[in-house]
């Protein structure tokens, strides 16, 4: 952006909370993604001092303290996007609950809600649609595709797609089947998200793709319409059975879960395993896995907002 960027005003203040996500689904790689009732909160203080960071929870351990923070980076790249100039200035608390490196999208919930807050500082209304797109582009941007992000900004079930000019993204919200309750499954062990992309092979064959194609199709008109299809639809050819070795456990639940007729999923890049149950199964997936088998689960609705403003001064 060309000109002089202008101040963010000194003082403002404001907390936001963002869902976590689970993407691919199953054939939907880098496209289709579903928010998830466990959120991170941030707060956000323009001080016109210096540069504090805090973190608490998951992961607080772990991240930079400094201005190479995610939350931080993407709030400096939103800034010069509307053209505002970084603060000096500035107070960040992360309170952490989504797991990072587990495939739910915790980087890119950390994108999201940095750019949203860097937006609501300068008067963009984070809730409104022109907003979200912003939000969106930006984010899908910075985390190079917008499955997850897109999932994080609007909440819900989303299907999103660079524009042609690739210039930008676009992201349809289907609504989301009333019966479709998803149950995550979280290992303690962690999977970083370059590895796992670099098992990718740099091309597939026509008759895959092909095959993906048509359970992407399916999986949506599932998710939408006839939870009854969940299993045919989350097959997939592009990117499960090509990273195996680098999630071993996981595709053993995923292979005896699905065995058993349940929709079970990598989700994301892994290691965690997302079931797409229905409210009538989700009880007989629950106890399929069991306690103590070394996964947590997460059984929470689907939230239909994505991050959102929860309070300001």
């Amino acid at each position: 952006m060309s000109g002089e960027l202008r101040p963010v005003p000194t003082g403002q203040r404001v907390a936001l909370q963002v869902p976590a996500s689970s993407a691919n689904l199953g054939p939907g790689f880098d496209s289709v993604g579903l928010a998830l009732d466990l959120w991170d909160d941030v707060e956000v203080e323009v001080t016109g001092d210096r540069l504090v960071i805090e973190c608490e929870g998951e992961g607080a351990d772990q991240v930079p303290r400094d201005a190479s923070h995610l939350v931080h980076r993407s709030m400096s790249v939103m800034w010069r996007s509307l053209g505002f100039a970084t603060p000096r200035g500035l107070k960040l608390l992360s309170r952490n609950r989504i797991p990072h490196s587990r495939g739910l999208g915790s980087s890119a919930a950390a994108i999201v809600v940095g750019v949203a807050a860097a937006a609501a500082t300068v008067g963009v209304d984070v809730s409104s649609d022109e907003g979200r797109r912003q939000i969106g582009d930006v984010a899908g941007d910075l985390e190079g595709h917008p499955d997850n992000s897109s999932a994080s900004v609007y909440g819900g079930l989303t299907v999103s797609w660079a524009t042609d000019s690739d210039s930008g993204w676009s992201t349809a919200r289907p609504a989301l089947h009333p019966d479709v309750a998803p149950v995550a499954f979280v290992p303690a062990s962690t999977l970083a998200t370059d590895k796992a992309r670099a098992a990718l092979p740099t091309q597939v064959g026509h008759g895959d793709a092909a095959r993906n194609s048509g359970r992407a199709a399916l999986l949506v008109h599932a998710l939408t319409q006839d939870p009854a299809f969940l299993l045919p639809a989350t097959r997939d050819w592009l990117h499960q059975q090509q990273r195996r070795s680098a999630y071993v456990e996981t595709m053993r639940l995923v292979d005896r879960l699905r065995a058993a007729g349940h929709a079970a999923t990598v989700s994301g890049a892994g290691p965690t395993v997302l079931v797409l149950a229905t409210q009538q199964t989700r009880a007989q997936v629950l106890a399929a896995v069991g306690e103590g088998a070394g996964w947590r689960a997460l059984a929470g609705p689907v939230p239909d907002t994505g991050v959102r403003v929860v309070s300001r001064p």
